[in-house]
């Protein structure tokens, strides 16, 4: 369906692809990775013809239709969100408007005479609205958005009102309904709570076109994907399998590649000692240049590429007392809407909760209320005694000053920690060598959030509130964190909808369901094991 064969790109210094080949087969499901910045997005470009390369081609088989989700969804405003996502319907959408168009003319008396002209090109719209499935589409429609998280009374709202996050999934949703040849989804994780992800997942496992995606969900890479496909110095190299499979053989091949290195490298050391000891012996000048002569033939085997793994040593949290925070009775609404009624919860030290439970379920709230953001509307919510709380949410990036630069907003926080520490420390979330020199203003939503979170964990409190940590987060720096956080000392409450860093983390889950919280003792792979389900919404 899509090919790309001997591609060469380079921007300004940096050269993306060298002699790169790669192709998607109808039926595929390819995972695309490989470092911040190794060209992910710039491949997605190439196939919509958006950027040509600097030499080799890229070819699309006639007739394949492509639909393409970007992290940049652009202005979606003046429409309902149903609108919105019919409009992305392909051919379907244009026959659909030329329906309504017709609809209004034959009920417009001004233009009576041309009746029988309208009338016969009416049945003929009509008839290919119903051949391309038009009278389910709304149907399908709806389905989708529902999928996605949307309750039915916001589906015929103004599109416009919605933050950013739910406008993109809007924007994934009309790529969905649209069912082309081939999808090219960049980040379609992002935004989505676990029961609209587990949704998705299985819809492109259903799904019987090509697929070519990027995600900083490896869970979501595993259930979906059956090849990957990596970025990695300019080349592009397939694997079969799903994504731990990837993982496991890249390891080994970069094994074997060593292996193979350090015995040619042993081998040239020996003969070039052969030379350099005999290049003066008239008696032994054939065997010189014979070993020389080979020397030059032989084809120089490369060390694999160091894939360097991002790593800290944080510091161990102070010792809180036994009883960390207590919740006794208490009941928040927002207007109409009851989110707790006579709630009483207690965390104690080194417990590590996860707070599951669907949208609107009040999972931020009691998070706000630990961490005296919000207060209940009666009962308490108490600390306990030595407790240091540090909490993350997306507001958290409101703190930070955007005329400093992320080095400067380092140095400041933390004025007698050396340099090369705080290099490190930088480096692990995400901004290494200049990077740091940013100014924070024109940092990217998730680069803000990366930095709030290094200000948090360099000096750890005992009590970590996090919402949504890994939002944002590339998938190295997500398995940073997952290390930094295994061996911390402290005590956690927190949501997440990355599955993996809720089974590695979680020692208890605090599942918040319309009859009540359900509380279980042993962490989200206990959960699901125990009650057949990897998210309360899900049956």
């Amino acid at each position: 369906m899509i090919r790309l064969d001997s591609i060469y790109l380079q921007h300004g210094q940096q050269v993306l692809f060298v002699e790169a080949s790669a192709a998607l087969h109808k039926g595929e499901k390819v995972g695309l990775v490989g470092p911040n910045g190794s060209g992910k997005s710039t491949l997605f470009r190439l196939v919509m013809r958006e950027e040509d390369p600097d030499e080799g081609q890229v070819s699309v088989d006639r007739g394949v239709s492509i639909g393409y989700f970007r992290q940049d969804v652009g202005e979606l405003k003046g429409k309902t969100v149903l609108e919105a996502t019919l409009d992305g319907a392909g051919p379907v959408s244009e026959v659909a408007h030329e329906l309504k168009v017709l609809e209004h003319a034959l009920a417009d008396p001004a233009r009576a005479g041309e009746l029988e002209k309208l009338v016969e090109r009416f049945g003929e719209v009509q008839a290919r609205f119903d051949e391309l499935g038009g009278y389910a589409l709304e149907g399908r429609a709806r389905e989708i958005l529902a999928g996605l998280g949307f309750r039915e009374a916001v589906v015929d709202d103004d599109v416009g009102a919605l933050s950013g996050g739910w406008k993109m999934r809007v924007a994934l949703a009309r790529i969905l309904l649209m069912q082309p040849d081939a999808m090219l989804l960049d980040e379609p994780s992002n935004h989505l709570d676990l029961e609209s992800l587990i949704w998705l997942e299985q819809f492109l496992k259903r799904f019987e076109g090509g697929l070519l995606m990027t995600s900083h969900d490896r869970e979501f890479l595993n259930r979906v994907c059956t090849r990957i496909l990596e970025i990695d110095g300019g080349e592009l190299t397939s694997y079969s399998g799903d994504y731990e499979y990837y993982v496991k053989q890249r390891a080994i091949a970069d094994q074997q590649q060593q292996a193979t290195f350090e015995r040619q490298q042993a081998m040239l050391k020996k003969e070039l000692a052969f030379i350099e000891r005999f290049k003066a012996r008239a008696s032994h000048a054939a065997q010189v240049q014979s070993r020389v002569k080979k020397l030059e033939k032989i084809e120089r085997v490369e060390p694999p590429r160091r894939h360097e793994k991002v790593s800290f040593e944080f510091k161990q949290a102070p010792r809180s007392g036994e009883d960390v925070v207590k919740v006794e009775g208490v009941s928040k609404a927002y207007g109409d809407l009851v989110v707790y009624k006579d709630f009483s919860f207690l965390l104690r030290r080194r417990e590590r909760w996860c707070v599951l439970g669907v949208n609107g379920a009040g999972k931020s709230t009691l998070l706000k209320m630990v961490a005296g953001q919000s207060q209940p509307d009666h009962g308490a919510v108490t600390i306990g005694a030595s407790v240091k709380l540090g909490y993350f949410a997306q507001h958290a990036m409101e703190v930070l000053d955007g005329e400093k630069t992320v080095w400067r907003t380092l140095v400041d926080a933390f004025p007698r920690t050396s340099e090369g520490t705080l290099r490190t420390l930088a480096g692990c979330f995400g901004f290494p060598k200049d990077e740091v020199e940013k100014v924070v203003r024109v940092l990217s939503g998730g680069e803000k959030a990366r930095l709030v979170m290094a200000l948090m964990l360099f000096d750890p409190p005992n009590l970590l509130v996090l919402d949504e940590p890994t939002n944002h987060l590339d998938l190295a720096t997500k398995e940073m964190l997952i290390e930094a956080l295994r061996t911390y000392e402290g005590s956690m409450l927190f949501v997440s909808h990355d599955r993996h860093f809720l089974a590695e983390l979680s020692n208890r889950v605090l599942e918040l369901t319309p009859e009540g919280p359900h509380l279980y003792g042993g962490g989200y792979t206990e959960y699901v094991s125990r009650t057949g389900r990897e998210a309360p919404g899900l049956h």
